[in-house]
């Protein structure tokens, strides 16, 4: 399910100048600290005639050297000043971990004075008159509002500090941020007009910690770098930005399907309608977004217009609204721009070695491989098509890529044609150069079998491509586990296992067998009787009793049985025969040999 998150940054030009008027001072140099205890590792501060005990050496010391201690540590500044942590690791006075600690020197640092702004207001034009365009909190307690004329705003206060506003630096603060966004959080990210960004958390979530964990997070990096921000999360781009910006609180967190029970209670302003829209709702007497749900869709067109319709239909999620992501500017990728349309698979074959080559160039100048590969092809009614491939390993080689695209060519629609490629490499690692000696030498046998399993994953899918690799589990079932097919797996034990091992064991019925350590006879499975003429056993297998308490006394103790046939089979029994606890003696199956 799609999640969006709004952030809206209400004062984004006011604290970006506040930004710029931090004075950039270094900080000063970490004067040494002489310590009462010297930082040799070779010392030693324990007696020899024993009577050692944590802190001795400190209470040893003399209040003067104390005292020299502290007033060297208070004349630094806050930021070089030690941990009191560090203080213990070095002069043995940290509190003892059972007792309660003694009194000891504590110091206490001044907090540093709040630094003190001038009211300030930003003036724009707007129209053919200079309006009010951004004004802090203190401009807003005198009476500054945004809107208010520029000419009345000197007049009410002739001290205010006025600034031109620069819209130009704000959008490429945004846009700085929408790069971040990008690079640190999701691949999809973009930015609100003038005030904000989204952020798709589809498939990233549980990356950081889940939706409530993410947004706290960012709402601390925000104000941690001096901007006040507000997070709102909801099912569509429209409602999250529309709680960001009018709901109740810095962080609002929507639960999936409750949209309109949230957007019924703001404003119609937070539907970005146009002027003439909201003046329309007002003289119709329409005040909240839920006064619009149950009123017609025709009638609310003719009284609103058919654009207020839309956004309505967007934030409740009736109607598509896709984020373009912001383009990160360092992802490898290359273009072509073709003279005339094409449409035929050989052609457009021959575009994607063009595209390989050139994308090759760029990922060696960088020294990186690709592990993923998108192709944008657009067509001359200005719809595209996308295809996409993916590696087990970081390369570059042409060949082999193309060989991956070639087998995506088929799920490209040309229609009338396409005039445009565009081939984007969005997931690289680093790929340095590769030893071949040996393999030219013929001293190894082994090949990479990467080459292989990309192609064979193209075909029928990734997840249909693994390798099995042992688990540390005495219990069959958890013993094995899917794994990366270019890794070799670790070593297999001993064990005798069957070929094919069932990942739910299943019941055996109508089993003869003798009590308490005796293979089966006889039994039935899957609607066929099955008379046994040799069998081997038992194997006992006990119960994980850390993973859950019915495995504390649970016993299972495996037979390797042939019936008449020469069909083998893999059979257990719960229960060592003579507890109860162990088990309830029923028999099941778990597995053939061949």
């Amino acid at each position: 399910m799609r999640r969006v998150v709004s952030l809206f940054l209400p004062n984004l030009a006011i604290e970006r100048l506040r930004r710029l008027e931090r004075p950039a001072t270094r900080l000063p140099e970490r004067p040494a600290l002489q310590l009462p205890v010297d930082d040799d590792p070779d010392a030693c501060s324990v007696p020899r005639g024993g009577g050692w005990r944590p802190g001795a050496k400190w209470a040893r010391s003399s209040a003067q050297s104390r005292e020299e201690v502290g007033a060297q540590i208070a004349t630094l500044p806050v930021h070089a000043q030690p941990p009191m942590r560090e203080l213990g690791r070095r002069s043995e006075a940290a509190s003892h971990p059972y007792k309660a600690p003694t009194p000891a020197l504590r110091i206490i640092a001044p907090a540093p004075a709040p630094v003190q702004h001038a009211p300030l207001a930003l003036v724009g034009k707007v129209g053919r008159r200079e309006e009010v365009v951004a004004a802090c909190t203190g401009a807003q307690a005198l009476g500054i509002h945004p809107g208010m004329a520029a000419t009345h705003a000197r007049a009410l206060v002739s001290d205010l500090d006025f600034r031109p506003a620069e819209p130009e630096a704000d959008a490429a603060l945004l846009d700085r941020l929408a790069l971040l966004a990008v690079r640190r959080w999701s691949p999809i990210a973009a930015v609100t007009p003038h005030d904000g960004l989204w952020i798709d958390l589809a498939g990233c979530e549980h990356l950081h910690g889940g939706e409530e964990r993410f947004c706290r997070r960012l709402l601390a990096f925000y104000r941690r770098v001096g901007f006040t921000a507000r997070v709102a999360v909801a099912d569509t781009p429209g409602a999250a930005h529309a709680l960001a910006r009018f709901g109740k609180g810095d962080l609002i967190r929507v639960e999936a399907r409750g949209t309109a029970d949230a957007l019924a209670p703001l404003p119609i302003a937070a539907l970005r309608l146009a002027a003439t829209a909201l003046a329309a709702s007002r003289k119709f007497g329409f005040d909240r977004i839920g006064d619009l749900l149950p009123v017609a869709r025709g009638p609310l067109a003719r009284r609103l217009g058919l654009p207020a319709i839309t956004r309505l239909d967007q934030a409740l999620g009736g109607v598509a609204e896709p984020i373009t992501p912001r383009d990160d500017p360092e992802v490898p990728a290359a273009e072509r721009r073709l003279l005339e349309p094409i449409g035929t698979a050989e052609v457009i074959e021959q575009v994607m070695g063009d595209l390989l080559r050139d994308l090759a160039v760029v990922l060696q100048a960088k020294g990186l491989g690709a592990r993923s590969l998108r192709l944008t092809c657009l067509r001359v009614d200005g719809t595209e098509q996308l295809v996409a491939v993916g590696t087990s390993r970081p390369t570059r080689e042409v060949g082999h890529l193309l060989r991956l695209l070639k087998l995506r060519i088929e799920r490209i629609d040309p229609g009338m044609g396409i005039e445009q490629f565009a081939l984007v490499a969005p997931h690289t690692e680093p790929l340095d150069a590769v030893d071949l000696g040996a393999v030219l030498a013929g001293e190894t046998l082994v090949r990479d079998p990467s080459r292989l399993v990309d192609v064979i994953a193209g075909r029928i899918g990734v997840r249909s491509v693994f390798r099995f690799a042992p688990v540390d589990s005495h219990v069959p079932e958890r013993a094995v586990a899917y794994s990366d097919p270019n890794e070799v797996p670790g070593n297999w034990p001993a064990w005798q296992r069957p070929i094919r091992l069932f990942a739910h064991p299943e019941p055996l019925h109508r089993v003869m067998a003798l009590m308490p350590d005796q293979p089966p006879r006889r039994f039935d499975w899957r609607g066929k009787t099955y008379k046994v003429v040799a069998g081997d056993g038992p194997e006992r297998v006990h119960g994980e009793w850390w993973r859950r308490d019915a495995e504390v006394w649970a016993v299972r103790d495996y037979y390797r049985v042939e019936d008449e046939t020469g069909g083998r089979f893999w059979v257990f029994r719960r229960g060592d025969g003579f507890e109860d606890d162990t088990g309830d003696l029923s028999w099941w199956m778990h597995g053939v040999f061949g």
